[in-house]
Formats: C-alpha cells, structure tokens, sequence
C-alpha cells in the first residue's frame, strides 16, 4: 500500500471529508493521520473519517515523528503542493527517508468519479444554470449605466444564489471587446442594447464545482440559452460555428479516445470554417473538487478518457478589439458518450 503526504486543501478532502487551510494528511500503510492546529482541531474530529486527528502547532514536525516511528522508508508527495523549503525540511530530519514525486497524484486518483460525486457535479451545473437565468432577470429590469464592474458583481450575487453557494472561481462578465480576452477582467463599458455578452460562471455545491459559458446578444427579453440572433453577420457566423463545434465535440466524444482526439472534434469544425487562429485555448479540462482537473481536452491532452469522468467542452473565437464567442458545457463520460450535466 502506497505510503502519501497530501498538502492540497481539496486533496485531503477527498481523503477523509475535511480539510482547512493549514492541514496535512500523511497515510502510511493502513493508518492515516489528519495533521492540524488547535483552531480546527473540534471541527476535524466532527468530521473526519478513517484518519485520525493530530493536533499540533507544528505540522511538519508532527509528520516527521509519526513518520520515524513507523520507521518509514519512501513517501510519496505532489511536487505542485509542496514548496521546495518544506519539502527541504522533511529531507534534512530524515535523512533515511526517499521522498517520491508524483505529479498530480490526487487529481490522477479522482479523475473517475463516483455516483455520488457525478450526481454532486450535476446538482452543482444545475444551480449554475439557476444562477445564469437569476442574471438575466435582472438585466431585462429596466436600468442604465449598468458597467461591467457593476455586472460582474451583480452576477456573482446571482450565481452564489445570494450567499448560499461559494463560487468555483471568479466570474467573468465582458461586453463587445473585451470579450476577445478569454480571461477578461470587468472594465467601465456599460451594457447597452445590441451588445455580446460573454458571461463565464460556476459555483460550488458540497465543495464540487460548476462551469458554464454563455454568450448572447443583449436585447429586451433576452436569456443565455444556445439560440442566439445577432444583428451582425460577422458575429452571427461565429457564433454558429462555436456552437457547432461545441455540439459536435459533445455528440462525437467517445470514452476510449484520448483528450487530445476529443479535442480535435471542436478544432477540426473550427478549422473548417476558416477560422482555426482565433480559437487559441483548449476544448475542456476536468471539473471536480478542483475548477480544473484532469482530464485535459487539449492538444496535448494523452489521457484516455473513460465513463466516470466529467470534463468541460467550450470551444471559443476570440477577435482582438472586436468580439469574443464561447460557449461551454459540463459533460460526463456515460456508456461510453458526453452526457450533458
């Protein structure tokens, strides 16, 4: 049995059903340790399951006694958790001690998801949903000199269902031009009639994020679903051809291929169309505990995708000073095709 040390809040989640920002899990052999300070030491022991709860003010150290005791000779970490000087310190007090990189070795543990983790990431798409229609209604309220600054606030609002949900990230809400920046930030433009609106949000549900991308055309009586006229041709052709991409990624993906060739189903349409070189990120990534995991759908992405896991699909065109088009879906891998969550 693997001998770990896990310092990534969401990874010792997974473990043991708790974690805080100044934790370690060390699990060695059959035995499994939460590691924390006095401060989180009575929510810990309420929640904590198959570990037990070592309170300490030195975390570092506390791993370093249990681990010499049980005489311990390779533990496996996550080089992205760890910082060079901690990683240091556990070389220097145990000189016997090989300490094993793996890269991503939580994330490669959970990229199956679980019947209960694929009906938490569904609840969590669904309130995601909720929380786009919420941000429509409000901006069919009659109003002015709404900016993105002010609907970008308004949005995390609606999408949090006003206080009750975190949220997976923050969101990014673009109009016109700014929305050829795929990670915009809000600006002072205000919305006016006849405008794209590119609206990129999700929220957590039980700590499992969401992920959705919408974009629209700002009218009376507008909302963010897939059918979208806009005025201009220019933009109308674009987004047409996202959204088939989208939707052809979505209808061909296959649990067998590998992300690189889920990929491709998006880039190909989009290559067909003449407009290969504005769309300039990759088709997906995993979603789960973290807003992004593997999976990754991406040029490069050698994972080979399987039933359990749950992926995004947003194909973009992003237009510097011009416009930008996304539009994005949670998926899961069931009986070997994407299923929509």
């Amino acid at each position: 049995m693997t001998n770990y040390i896990l310092r990534d809040e969401n990874a010792i989640y997974y473990e043991c059903g708790y974690s805080n920002d100044n934790a370690l899990y060390l699990h060695l052999g059959s035995e499994a340790w939460l590691i924390t300070d006095s401060r989180y030491t009575v929510e810990a022991k309420e929640q904590v399951r198959g570990a037990a709860v070592v309170e300490t003010a030195d975390l570092l150290k506390a791993a370093r006694q249990l681990l010499r005791s049980r005489g311990v000779k390779r533990l496996v970490f996550d080089p992205k958790e760890w910082s060079v000087q901690a990683i240091g310190m556990l070389e220097r007090k145990l000189p016997h001690l090989h300490l094993s990189p793996h890269p991503d070795f939580s994330h490669l543990k959970r990229m199956i998801k679980s019947e209960e983790e694929i009906a938490l990431l569904k609840r969590a798409a669904e309130l995601g949903r909720e929380g786009f229609e919420t941000f429509a209604a409000y901006l069919n309220l009659p109003g002015s000199q709404r900016s993105e600054k002010r609907l970008h606030f308004e949005m995390k609002a609606a999408m949090s269902h006003y206080g009750e949900y975190d949220l997976s990230f923050d969101p990014i809400v673009a109009i016109n031009a700014n929305a050829a920046k795929p990670h915009a930030l809000p600006t002072d433009v205000v919305i006016r009639e006849g405008d794209l609106l590119l609206v990129d949000a999700g929220l957590k549900y039980r700590r499992y994020c969401s992920d959705r991308t919408r974009t629209a055309f700002v009218k009376e009586g507008f909302d963010f679903g897939d059918e979208q006229k806009f005025s201009s041709p220019t933009i109308q052709k674009a987004y047409d051809l996202v959204r088939k991409a989208h939707d052809t990624a979505i209808r061909k993906a296959r649990s067998g291929m590998t992300g690189a060739q889920i990929d491709r189903l998006a880039r190909e349409v989009i290559e067909k169309g003449g407009m290969g070189k504005y769309f300039v990120h990759s088709t997906g990534h995993g979603v789960g505990l973290d807003i992004h995991e593997m999976p990754y759908i991406s040029a490069r992405g050698k994972t080979i995708v399987e039933d359990g896991m749950v992926f995004t699909i947003e194909p973009g065109l992003y237009f510097p000073g011009k416009f930008g088009i996304r539009i994005e879906d949670m998926v899961v891998m069931r009986n070997g095709r994407a299923e929509i969550l």
